[in-house]
């Protein structure tokens, strides 16, 4: 079975940032949906909590980070390929996000955009030639 994961995120508007996901591709999912959480589904594998602050504080004793003042996490998804990082990143930006916080990556056989969310959360959008990555990499451990 393959492990899930679930990236926990405090924010501040619930249906605000529902609205966000949806707009960059994922999916609401209403069993784990209720007035104080939003389960956005990306994938099999990948799902984002969005919890209001008062949710959150439920699962830790800490101050919850204010995102547009501390970097307090980097989460980079895969993409299938260019085309897709710049149709994610767009929507991104078209749904209130801020593009290209960090700048533009482009290695040939790996390219990567980034956004933030409305409350800050900083998603990177990669795509990677995997074939090409690994003759890379070969390359440079040969040189």
């Amino acid at each position: 079975m393959s492990k899930l994961i679930f990236v926990n995120l405090p924010v501040a508007d619930l249906p605000n940032s529902i609205a966000f996901y949806e707009a960059v591709g994922a999916l609401k999912n209403e069993q784990f949906t209720d007035h104080t959480a939003a389960c956005m589904v990306f994938s099999e594998t990948i799902h984002v909590m969005l919890l209001t602050h008062d949710k959150f504080r439920q699962f830790t004793p800490k101050t919850i980070a204010n995102a547009r003042e501390t970097s307090e996490v980097l989460i980079c998804m895969s993409a299938e390929s260019r085309d897709a990082v710049d149709d994610m990143v767009a929507r991104a930006g078209g749904a209130g996000g801020t593009i290209d916080i960090g700048p533009e990556q482009d290695y040939g056989f790996m390219y990567g955009r980034s956004f933030e969310d409305p409350d800050g959360h900083i998603w990177e959008v990669m795509w990677m030639d995997l074939e090409a990555a690994k003759e890379s990499m070969g390359e440079m451990a040969s040189a």
